[in-house]
C-alpha cells in the first residue's frame, strides 16, 4: 500500500498550552489507522490541523501524495481530505440530496439540476448498500443514518482521506455494525481512513494500525495484529507522578445528598451518596452522562424518574432556583457562556445568584461592592476593583469570580464541572486549595473532570460513567488511571 498522507514533526501551541508536541503520523491507501488517547490527549487538535481549521506551528510538514501542502478548510477538501466530526454537521430540514450537494449544487445555464443530483445520491447510497431515499429529510433520520449520509457526501466528492471523530458515540449496536461494514468496503477501494474512538473494541475490530497520543505527544504506534488492550491502555494512561496534586484529606461526615435510581437527560438508573467533607469524582469519556446527571440534580434538566434527597428530605428541583434554595451550587464547565455575565462587573456577578435567597428586586451597588470585596480578598482575585468587567479578567480569575458568586449563597453542596478547564497551573492550585477549604468547612463536592490527574488527586471516591450509566465505583488503592479507563470503555478492571 502506498502512503497517501504524512505529518512530520507537527506541533501546536495555544496561549499557555502545548496541545501537540513533535507529532509524526502517516496514513496508507486502503488502511484504517486508529488514533487513541484519553480526553485531552491531542486527538481533536490533530484532526483540526488536517481539516485546515488550525495551522500548525512553524517547523512541521504535511505531505499529501508526497507533496508538501499548506492546509485550509478549502484546500483540505480540494486535496480529498474530508473530516466527519462527532457532532452531526447537517441541515435537518433539507433532504439527503440537498445535504450532500449543499454548497456544491450541480447547475446548467444557471438552473439547478435536481434530477442529476438525486441520481448521483442514489448511486452513492447504493454503493454503501443503504436503502435510504434521496428525498428523505435529514431530521427524520437516526444518528447512524445521518453519519452514513455524511460518509456518502465524502465519497461523492472523491475523498481520498476520510477522518471520523467518535462516529459511534450515540449509535445502537446495529448501527455500529452497519458503519463498520461500510468502512471495510471503503477501505477495500483504497480510501485511507483515520478513525478516532474511545470504544477500543471497535479499534480492534476495524483497525489496521493504532497510534497512541498522550498529553500532546505521540507515545507509540502498533499494528493491530498482535496488540492487546492492556498494552494500549497502559500507553494511553502512563504519566509522570509529578503531574498529580497532593491534597489534604478530610474525615467525611453524614450523607448530605442522595440520588436513587435517577433517570433523565440521557442518564439511566443512577444512584449515589455524597457525604460532607468529601469529593465524589465523576469520570468517564466526554458524552458519558456525567454533566447530564449534574443538570438533573441541579434542576437544569427534568428528572424523569427516581428520587433526590438532601439531608434525608426528598426534593424535586423544578428549576435551578429551587436547587439554590436547597443550598446547591453549580460551577458549570463553560464559565463564559453559563457561569458569568461577561459585560457586567465583578460585584454584579458575585451578587446575582444570592438574589434567589434575599428576594432582592433592586440593585444595591454599595452593598454588592462591599460583599464582592470580601471575596476578591478571600479568593485572591486579581483585578483593579470590584467594578472591573469580568470579561477583561484572565480565565483563572474568571473562575474565581464564579466561585465567589456561589460562596455568597452560603451553599452546602457544590457541583464542579471541569473546575480547572482552561486555566493555568498556578490558578489550578488555587482552585484546589479553595475546594479543600470547602471540605474543611463541612461542605460536600461533586466533581466532573476529564483531567485524569485532577480526578485521581482530588477525589475521595470516583464513579465512572459509560453511556449514561454508572459503570463502576472506585475508592482507595483501586483509584488508578488503568481502572478508570477500563471502566469508561466497558472493559474489565486491570
Amino acid at each position: 500500500m502506498s502512503e497517501i498522507l504524512r505529518l512530520s514533526h507537527i506541533s501546536k501551541t495555544f496561549p499557555g498550552v502545548k496541545a501537540l508536541q513533535d507529532i509524526s503520523f502517516d496514513l496508507l491507501r486502503g488502511e484504517i489507522h486508529c488514533l487513541c488517547g484519553e480526553n485531552g490527549a491531542g486527538k481533536s487538535t490533530l484532526i483540526k490541523i488536517l481539516a485546515g481549521a488550525y495551522q500548525p506551528d512553524e517547523g512541521g510538514r504535511i505531505l499529501v501524495d508526497g507533496k508538501e501542502v499548506s492546509l485550509t478548510p478549502r484546500a483540505a477538501l480540494k486535496l480529498g481530505i474530508h473530516t466527519i466530526y462527532q457532532e452531526h454537521v447537517v441541515f435537518p430540514d433539507l433532504t439527503i440530496t440537498e445535504n450532500i450537494f449543499a454548497g456544491s449544487e450541480i447547475t446548467r445555464f444557471g438552473l439547478m439540476q435536481r434530477q442529476a443530483m438525486r441520481e448521483r445520491t442514489r448511486r452513492v447510497l447504493d454503493y454503501l448498500k443503504s436503502d435510504l431515499s434521496p428525498e428523505a429529510a435529514m431530521g427524520d433520520l437516526t444518528s447512524g443514518q445521518q453519519k452514513i449520509v455524511e460518509i456518502a457526501k465524502a465519497l461523492e466528492f472523491r475523498s481520498n482521506v476520510i477522518i471520523l471523530d467518535e462516529p459511534t458515540a450515540s449509535f445502537s449496536s446495529r448501527e455500529v455494525e452497519t458503519l463498520l461494514d461500510i468502512l471495510r468496503r471503503i477501505r477495500a477501494d483504497g480510501v485511507g481512513i483515520i478513525y478516532i474512538s474511545h470504544h477500543l473494541e471497535e479499534v480492534f475490530e476495524i483497525g489496521d494500525r493504532a497510534t497512541v497520543l498522550r498529553d500532546g505527544r505521540r507515545i507509540s504506534m502498533y499494528p493491530i495484529e498482535g496488540l492487546t488492550k492492556t498494552t494500549l491502555i497502559k500507553d494511553m494512561v502512563g504519566r509522570d507522578p509529578s503531574t498529580f496534586y497532593d491534597r489534604e484529606r478530610v474525615e467525611p461526615g453524614e450523607v448530605v445528598l442522595e440520588a436513587r435510581h435517577v433517570s433523565g437527560n440521557g442518564v439511566h438508573d443512577v444512584s449515589l451518596d455524597l457525604r460532607r467533607g468529601e469529593i465524589l469524582g465523576l469520570a468517564g469519556m466526554v458524552g458519558s452522562g456525567r454533566s447530564e446527571l449534574m443538570e438533573v440534580l441541579f434542576g437544569a434538566a427534568p428528572l424523569v424518574s427516581g428520587e433526590i434527597r438532601i439531608d434525608g428530605r426528598p426534593v424535586r428541583h423544578s428549576s435551578p432556583k429551587s436547587a439554590i434554595l436547597n443550598k446547591m451550587c453549580f460551577i458549570t464547565e463553560d464559565r463564559q457562556a453559563t457561569g458569568l455575565f461577561l459585560t457586567q462587573s465583578i460585584a454584579e456577578n458575585i451578587a446575582v445568584a444570592n438574589m434567589v435567597n434575599t428576594h432582592q428586586l433592586l440593585a444595591r451597588p454599595a452593598a454588592d461592592a462591599a460583599v464582592a470585596e470580601t471575596y476578591v480578598e478571600r479568593l485572591n482575585i486579581r483585578a483593579p476593583s470590584t467594578q472591573a468587567r469580568v470579561g477583561n479578567l484572565s480565565g483563572g480569575n474568571q473562575q474565581k469570580v464564579v466561585l465567589g458568586k456561589w460562596f455568597n449563597t452560603d451553599g452546602e453542596i457544590f457541583i464542579f464541572d471541569e473546575p480547572s478547564h482552561g486555566i493555568d497551573v498556578g490558578a489550578k492550585q488555587e482552585i484546589y486549595r479553595v475546594m479543600v477549604e470547602l471540605l474543611r468547612a463541612g461542605k460536600a463536592i461533586l466533581m466532573v473532570s476529564s483531567d485524569m490527574p485532577e480526578v485521581i488527586s482530588m477525589s475521595d471516591r470516583i464513579l465512572v460513567f459509560k453511556e449514561g450509566e454508572v459503570a463502576g465505583e472506585l475508592s482507595g488503592a483501586d483509584i488508578t488511571e488503568e481502572n478508570i479507563l477500563s471502566l469508561s470503555i466497558g472493559d474489565t478492571l486491570q
